[in-house]
């Protein structure tokens, strides 16, 4: 029977401390820093590569040889002038007409 007393003692306890709250107490001192943890090594970068060599320009071929000039052609021979015609001898007037009273009738040439 003395364990039920104890055991109702303790019950009572706990549901009558459920009823009220006590001001909280003073805060307790702070725990110490972990350490940090070691850092880690960067890994290695590869060295860097050298850069190629220019390629040499090529020759620069020469000029071609200028061709001859060709051979100026001949004149050719001037031809003779023909002898000049003779000129033939001038006519001579033929007899006056006279003048009739009569009517003078002009004709048209013909259109072509």
């Amino acid at each position: 029977m003395r364990v039920l007393n104890l055991v109702t003692v303790t019950l009572t306890a706990l549901t009558l401390s459920a009823c009220f709250t006590l001001p909280a107490g003073p805060a307790g001192p702070q725990g110490a820093t972990g350490d940090t943890g070691a850092r880690g090594s960067s890994g290695y970068t590869g060295a860097t590569g050298s850069t190629g060599a220019t390629g040499n320009t090529g020759a620069r071929g020469g000029a071609g040889a200028t061709g001859p000039t060709g051979d100026t052609g001949d004149t050719g021979a001037t031809g003779e002038t023909g002898v000049a015609g003779s000129t033939g001898e001038k006519g001579k007037a033929g007899a006056k007409g006279s003048t009739g009273g009569g009517t003078v009738v002009v004709v048209p040439a013909p259109r072509q």
